[in-house]
């Protein structure tokens, strides 16, 4: 199976960098100064435990002339259009996988290419890439679920289960990669929300009086979106979801919190407004998520502002 991962940054570049590990056949589509970079120093990739150094296939979009059985792609939602010009013409009419947080991109590339051509993916990490050009992974966590979302996927998803398996991250072929979405959707939505709402990780809101009240009352209004949408929560992962979101001591923050105060543009419409414009086409009212929603366009709006003057 012949694999084309769209880009090297966080994501894309620790997966891919993994797969290519253990023998698969993986090319990664970058712009040329990444190409160049990438030539000169390898693909790196730091864990918490190891630091990689690869030199893995590298191809331009001017040189993009062979066919691949599977693309792979995990851009920032807001350049979810790009990334798709970009993979419109690779050969072999391929299947995709799109590795996006929140739910809306499926629905547009289905459009784009047909739901038979499109697979269901979660990537559970936090990795960025680095000024140096540097795939940087900051914790331990390393889980990449993927699924079938049509039957004719099914000789695709069995070739990159057998891969999979003996990678070194955690690998779970999920039985309904929609639902596996929203259990992370919610979850995101909440911890993201929380977080660039009261500017702090989340053992400092739960050092707070009402820091796991309010908290837990943003989970929920995620909660009952999903289950008025079909796609109701269970009582063992809302378990899972908030044992994380209320650890007392914790680090832990959404990468959405990193580019706020970062001065990066954020993926608030697509993982909190579109949470949200879904609770209210079922007539679900939740304020907490309108007071995080509100709070980050207004600091979009800034962002924006201060780039005109």
């Amino acid at each position: 199976m012949k694999i084309l991962i769209l880009g090297a940054g966080g994501v894309g570049g620790y997966f891919g960098a993994r797969l290519h590990q253990i023998g698969a056949d993986v090319t990664f589509l970058v712009r040329p100064k990444r190409a160049q970079l990438i030539k000169k120093q390898g693909l790196i990739v730091v864990t918490p435990s190891e630091r990689i150094r690869l030199q893995p296939k590298l191809v331009i979009l001017d040189e993009l002339v062979d066919a691949f059985d599977l693309v792979m792609l995990s851009p920032k939602a807001y350049d979810l259009e790009d990334a798709l010009k970009t993979v419109t013409n690779v050969l072999g009419n391929p299947i995709f996988l799109p590795l996006l947080n929140g739910f809306d991109h499926l629905q547009v590339m289905d459009d784009k290419f047909g739901k038979k051509r499109v697979m269901g993916g979660v990537a559970h990490i936090a990795a960025v890439l680095t000024e140096e050009g540097v795939v940087k992974q900051l914790s331990d966590l390393h889980r990449f679920t993927f699924g079938t979302r049509h039957a004719c996927q099914e000789l695709i998803a069995k070739d990159l289960e057998k891969l999979v398996q003996v990678a070194v991250f955690e690998s779970i072929r999920s039985l309904n990669v929609e639902q596996s979405l929203w259990d992370k959707w919610t979850f995101l939505a909440s911890l993201a929300g929380i977080n660039t709402l009261m500017r702090a990780n989340i053992g400092e809101i739960m050092a707070a009086e009402f820091g796991a009240h309010v908290t837990e009352e943003m989970f929920n209004e995620c909660c009952s979106v999903a289950q008025k949408c079909q796609y109701r929560i269970s009582e063992e992962t809302q378990a899972q979801s908030l044992s994380i979101l209320q650890k007392p001591n914790s680090d832990f923050t959404a990468s959405m919190l990193r580019d706020l105060e970062s001065g990066y543009k954020t993926e608030h419409e697509h993982i909190i407004g579109s949470m949200l414009r879904r609770g209210k086409a079922i007539s679900l009212n939740c304020p907490s998520l309108q007071l995080a929603y509100t709070h980050l366009v207004i600091r979009e709006n800034q962002r924006l502002q201060n780039l005109k003057s």
